[in-house]
């Protein structure tokens, strides 16, 4: 295969790795993450930096995908005498010890590994370096005092978020509460709560006995969202205009000053729900009861691929607030057009606009 082999995903196959790469924390559910990250346009060197492997082990899995499908990710036999059990349960061994070392626990060598487990120091070695995701490096946070530097969860929720968007914690990686307090010089309790809010405005995922791991998002799936949402909002606008009453457009500019307050208070995850919940009106005021279930039914996909107010976002977060009272001005100048070409562009617009 070339350096540039491009892998394209059909909708069953994109289903089908987000489904591995979201349930398995072992080798599938990286190389389902290995496979989605190439389709996002992305070389071997940028996945590689990624998700913390060599671009080798980048390049071998693209390849089997290209060739075989996602059958090709499982593990190829090998050679001579057939994979035994004790083997299989010895190499789930070394990864649960590589993910105590990630809470914090103690990191063992690879040479106690492979005496404990019976394996080869060399396996050992390379099941590691195919698993490791480098750590930020440590950041001290300062005490809070009366110059008002505010709550240590406050300090760890700006710098685990700072980290997300330039890119030093990728998506996929968990966040281990005891590793961050321990690298930020803090207790448990603000790393929780700062993760906590980082899963309410959608930069974290929070999934049940598994753990927080850093959102990924599909590109594709991001525009092919938002190419819907442009034809729902333009004709939601259009009738909407037609008939929208005085308390809607109490509604909507109520939805949004509460941006305009979140913005203010930079509560990004307060700031995404009254923006969901202004374009929900906005669908309710059309008067068509189907466009509004049919909106409903597209909601956690426009919240979950950051659709409608994109957390990532690093522009002026009131002047966002703004636009969307420009929009209600547009609603109640009672011109269909003029409306829908409004809601139109905005729902073009990049995905962070909201």
């Amino acid at each position: 295969m070339t350096e540039d082999a491009a892998v394209r995903l059909s909708d069953a196959e994109r289903s089908t790795l987000l489904g591995w790469a979201s349930q398995d924390s072992g080798p599938l559910g990286l190389r389902s993450r290995i496979v989605l990250s190439c389709a996002d346009g992305l070389d071997v060197h940028a996945v590689a930096r990624r998700l913390g492997v060599n671009a080798a082990t980048v390049a071998k899995w693209r390849d089997r995908f290209l060739r075989r499908g996602p059958d090709g990710l499982a593990d190829a036999p090998r050679p001579g005498r057939p994979r035994s059990q004790d083997r299989a349960e010895a190499e789930r061994l070394v990864l649960s010890a590589i993910a105590e070392a990630r809470r914090g626990g103690e990191v063992p060598t690879t040479r106690s590994l492979a005496r404990t487990v019976g394996l080869s120091q060399s396996t050992v070695s390379r099941i590691w370096r195919e698993h490791r995701t480098p750590e930020p490096a440590p950041t001290r946070l300062s005490t809070p005092d009366r110059a008002g530097q505010g709550l240590l969860s406050d300090q760890v929720h700006q710098v685990l978020r700072q980290q997300i968007i330039d890119g030093d914690l990728r998506p996929g990686m968990r966040l281990v509460e005891s590793a961050i307090a321990r690298q930020l010089g803090t207790s448990q309790a603000p790393a929780r709560e700062a993760i906590k809010r980082l899963v309410h405005e959608g930069l974290v995922s929070s999934l049940p006995h598994r753990g927080n791991y850093v959102a990924e998002i599909s590109a594709e799936q991001a525009r092919e969202v938002r190419d819907v949402r442009v034809v729902l909002e333009e004709f939601a606008a259009r009738q909407a205009t037609a008939r929208v009453q005085p308390r809607t457009l109490r509604l909507l500019e109520e939805s949004v000053d509460r941006m305009r307050a979140a913005a203010t208070a930079g509560d990004i995850g307060a700031f995404r729900e009254a923006d969901i919940t202004f374009h929900r009106d906005v669908c309710a005021a059309s008067g068509n009861s189907f466009l509004a279930r049919l909106w409903r039914t597209i909601e956690p996909n426009l919240w979950g691929l950051h659709v409608v107010g994109n957390p990532l976002y690093d522009g002026d977060w009131s002047a966002m607030a703004e636009r969307h009272g420009d929009l209600v001005t547009a609603l109640a100048a009672g011109d269909p057009d003029e409306a829908a070409r409004l809601f139109g562009a905005h729902a073009r617009g990049r995905a962070s606009r909201g």
